[in-house]
């Protein structure tokens, strides 16, 4: 199992449309192969943070979806990264 997990920061006036111009990259992301989870959110305190969460049942159906990453378009609006992946070998409900 692959977690992928960190922050994006960008422009405070732009977060609204990186958010939006993900959309696709997000519903292609859950349809694909393997994507337990998926998501991009806006952080409640930081007005520049994007956190990422990303959850995938292996190494091989993250690496088949990921591709070259974001455009260069939303590359140029990120100011700041820190994304991490994990490799988990068991995990336990807490619901």
């Amino acid at each position: 199992m692959i977690i992928v997990s960190g922050f994006l920061r960008v422009d405070p006036s732009q977060r609204g449309a990186y958010l939006e111009a993900a959309l696709d990259v997000i519903r292609a992301a859950r349809a694909a192969s393997g994507c337990l989870d998926f998501c991009l959110s806006a952080d409640p305190l930081e007005e520049d943070r994007i956190n990422i969460v990303e959850h995938w049942e292996s190494l091989e159906s993250v690496e088949a979806f990921r591709g070259s990453g974001p455009s260069e378009d939303q590359q140029s609006t990120i100011t700041e990264a820190s994304v991490t992946q994990h490799e988990i070998a068991s995990s336990i409900s807490l619901t």
